[in-house]
C-alpha cells in the first residue's frame, strides 16, 4: 500500500501555473499560450493594470483574477495560491507575465520535483548568464548570500521568478512580506516551517538588449530599493534565530542543490562547490 503521506506525482493536470501580471500587454499572451501548452490550469492575476492585460487574453481560457488597483507582487501571488488550492492544485508554478521565463521550462521543473519530493524548484537563470547585466548578477549574488543564511544553505539564483512550489509550501498561510520580498519570505518559511530543501534547475537568462531577437518591458525590480527591502527582512529574521556566525558557517558548510541530469553544471562559474540533486 502507498504511503498515504508521499507527496503527490505531480503532471500537467495537477499543476497550476501562477503568473502575477502588472501592465504586461505587451508579452502576456504568448507567456499564458506558453503555459497553457505545458500546464491544464493557468491562473493569471492583473494586479491593477491600466493597458488592457487582461482583455489580451480573454479568449484563451486561463483564470484571470483582476485586483481592482495595484497591490503588490506578493499580494498578487497570494491571490494565485488561493486559487490554486481551490482547485485543488498538487504544486504551484510561478512565472512572471513578462516573457522572460519560458513555458518549455514547466516540464523540467515538475520533473525535478517528482525527484526531490517536498523541495521549492528555483528556474535557476544559469544558461547564457553572461547576458545578464552585470550590475543585475551582483545584485542577485548579494541575494543569495543573505536568503542563504536565512534557509541554512546555500541557494542559486533566489531572485527568480520561476519556481514550482509543493503542496505543503504554497498552501502555508500567514506568510510576511509584501512586494518582491514576499517571494524571499516564501524561501524562508518553506525551510524554517515546512522543512522544505531548495533545488534549482538551469534555465535561460533571457534579459532586454538592443541586439536580443525579443523586447521586454522595463523591470518592475528596482534593484538598490528592492534588493535593501529584501535584505533588510532577511536580515532582522536571521538575527532573530541567534548565533550569527554559527549559521554562516553552517551555510558555507552546505552548498547549493542544482538539478542537472545532463551535467551540463557540474562545475558552476563560481568558486563554490555544488551538490547534485537525485
Amino acid at each position: 500500500m502507498a504511503d498515504a503521506a508521499a507527496p503527490a506525482y505531480l503532471h500537467r493536470g495537477n499543476v497550476a501555473v501562477v503568473i502575477p501580471a502588472l501592465n504586461e500587454a505587451l508579452r502576456i499572451r504568448e507567456v499564458v499560450r506558453d503555459a497553457l501548452a505545458h500546464c491544464d490550469h493557468v491562473i493569471v492575476v492583473d494586479d491593477g493594470s491600466d493597458d488592457g492585460t487582461a482583455d489580451c487574453i480573454a479568449d484563451l481560457g486561463a483564470t484571470v483574477l483582476r485586483h481592482p488597483r495595484r497591490l503588490g507582487k506578493g499580494a498578487a501571488l497570494r491571490s494565485g495560491f488561493a486559487q490554486a488550492q481551490r482547485i485543488g492544485a498538487q504544486a504551484v508554478a510561478t512565472m512572471d507575465g513578462d516573457g522572460q521565463h519560458g513555458g518549455a521550462d514547466i516540464p523540467r521543473l515538475v520533473a525535478a520535483a517528482n525527484r526531490n519530493p517536498g523541495a521549492v524548484i528555483i528556474g535557476a537563470r544559469l544558461r547564457k548568464r553572461a547576458n545578464q547585466p552585470v550590475y543585475r548578477r551582483i545584485g542577485n549574488d548579494f541575494g543569495d548570500w543573505g536568503i542563504g543564511l536565512g534557509c541554512g544553505f546555500r541557494i542559486i539564483d533566489s531572485q527568480s521568478g520561476q519556481r514550482l512550489y509543493p503542496h505543503a509550501v504554497y498552501t502555508l498561510d500567514d506568510i510576511p512580506g509584501e512586494g518582491f520580498v514576499f517571494e524571499a519570505q516564501m524561501l524562508l518559511s518553506a525551510v524554517r516551517r515546512a522543512g522544505a530543501g531548495v533545488v534549482a534547475v538551469p534555465i535561460e537568462t533571457r534579459y532586454a538588449s538592443a541586439d536580443a531577437p525579443m523586447q521586454f518591458r522595463k523591470s518592475h525590480f528596482r534593484l538598490f530599493r528592492d534588493l535593501w527591502n529584501i535584505t533588510s527582512h532577511v536580515v532582522k529574521q536571521v538575527l532573530g534565530y541567534g548565533d550569527l556566525m554559527g549559521a554562516y558557517r553552517g551555510t558555507r558548510a552546505r552548498p547549493p542543490v542544482i538539478d542537472d541530469p545532463d551535467g551540463e553544471f557540474n562545475a558552476m562559474p563560481t568558486n563554490t562547490e555544488v551538490e547534485r540533486a537525485g
